[in-house]
């Protein structure tokens, strides 16, 4: 989606509901909690709003909730004033779908929410596409020192109306960054997809530049990130280039495979270029030795003669060699799209599904077992960050999302 259809005038303030009262009868109030929070958070606010404001009246009461908003006019640009205990549009208050929007992580489908906690089927998948709205870049990230320099890629491979598509996804540091649907896998579709991450990312800074970035041995995947990136270094995950050796193991190769693995984890393990290159030339001849012709010995031989991209690790050590991190999202997204059973409209509504479900799984809790390191940040871009905007993490997840997450805001009216 492009940038031009995201765009929000909607700024979010941590407001209690009994607060919210006195902001929206008293003048003084609303002056003093409007800068309390500039000063606080000012990415929060358009860049302009350190030249000023002023109160612009209120928003007609809201069918939904019987509420209103507030207005400011920020250099000549009016701006809605949302508490952050209210989801976007008015739909509901956020202690109403917490728990439902939670489960939604897990795959629990639409229909079983509607059946636990009321309402109906579209109105829990309505709310869940609200999130798809936000930048996800700008959300979770919101200071550029925090932007990645070592990043994973890679296809999401899912069916639309019957027809074969595929989600560009990017991780790094534990968050899901980037997800789009292509209609196709070359170049130049795959190019179109990453793209929304290098909008989202050169928003937040406009000279973004990532170092490295880890994918499988798909070359027009590689292609994509070198035409959006010039610079970048293109690492190919080990991981992959075994996983191809596994897969043609027959049952025959059992005891064979054992002992390739066990030599291919070896080059993995090495602690230098000259033991790596070593053990891929020990490799090489147990190979030409040992095995017959058949598919197994094809892919050993192939992964040997790219030694040349396995020594590469060495020169970005922090750099991710692996997709390990990238293929448990892509578990979630499995079980996303099979449980949830809502892939059948357009390649759009399919990128708002999977935005979505980045922006739940980067700041809604993890498991108990991580949580109990980091008491005081419990989510991966609460972790990300070193902060969260509130304890309550749907509500950290509506302020991170200010102004849709787009920190530089186009200049379209309302």
């Amino acid at each position: 989606m492009a940038l031009k259809d995201k765009q929000n005038r909607t700024i979010v303030l941590s407001i209690t509901e009994v607060e919210y009262r006195s902001f929206m009868e008293n003048n003084e109030v609303a002056h003093k909690l409007i800068r309390e929070a500039y000063a606080r958070y000012p990415e929060l606010f358009p860049l302009e709003m350190k030249w000023g404001y002023k109160l612009n009246g209120k928003t007609r009461k809201s069918k939904k909730m019987d509420m209103r908003m507030r207005r400011i006019e920020i250099q000549g640009i009016t701006y809605r004033l949302r508490p952050s205990f209210v989801l976007p549009y008015m739909r509901a208050k956020v202690d109403e779908v917490r728990a439902p929007l939670f489960l939604v992580r897990f795959g629990v489908p639409f229909w079983a929410l509607a059946l636990v906690f009321g309402r109906n089927a579209m109105f829990w998948y309505r709310t869940f596409l609200l999130l798809g709205r936000f930048s996800i870049v700008g959300t979770t990230i919101h200071r550029p020192e925090h932007l990645p320099e070592h990043l994973l890629a890679d296809e999401f491979h899912i069916r639309v109306k019957g027809q074969k598509a595929y989600v560009a996804t990017t991780i790094a540091k534990g968050c899901m960054l980037g997800v789009e649907t292509c209609a196709k896998a070359d170049a130049d579709s795959l190019r179109s997809g990453y793209q929304v991450f290098k909008e989202e990312a050169t928003m937040l800074q406009p000279d973004y530049q990532p170092r490295t970035v880890n994918t499988d041995g798909w070359y027009a995947t590689q292609n994509a990130w070198k035409a959006l990136f010039k610079g970048i270094f293109v690492l190919e995950c080990f991981l992959h280039a075994f996983l191809k050796v596994r897969d043609r193991a027959t049952k025959k190769l059992e005891v064979l495979f054992e002992v390739a693995a066990q030599k291919v984890w070896e080059i993995y393990w090495a602690d230098s270029k000259r033991q790596m290159g070593q053990r891929i030339r020990r490799l090489a001849e147990w190979t030409k030795k040992t095995l017959t012709d058949c598919p197994m010995k094809e892919n050993l031989l192939k992964l040997c003669s790219k030694r040349k991209r396995w020594l590469a690790h060495f020169d970005f050590p922090t750099a991710y060699r692996t997709s390990a991190q990238l293929d448990r999202v892509m578990k979630l997204m499995e079980r996303h799209s099979i449980n949830s059973q809502m892939f059948h409209a357009t390649l759009n509504t399919t990128s708002m599904n999977f935005r979505a479900l980045a922006l739940l799984y980067n700041f809604s809790p993890s498991c108990p077992a991580v949580t109990k390191k980091f008491p005081e940040l419990v989510s991966p871009a609460a972790r990300l960050n070193g902060f969260v905007y509130h304890k309550d993490w749907l509500q950290n997840l509506l302020l991170a999302a200010s102004l849709n997450g787009y920190r530089e805001q186009l200049r379209n009216p309302l």
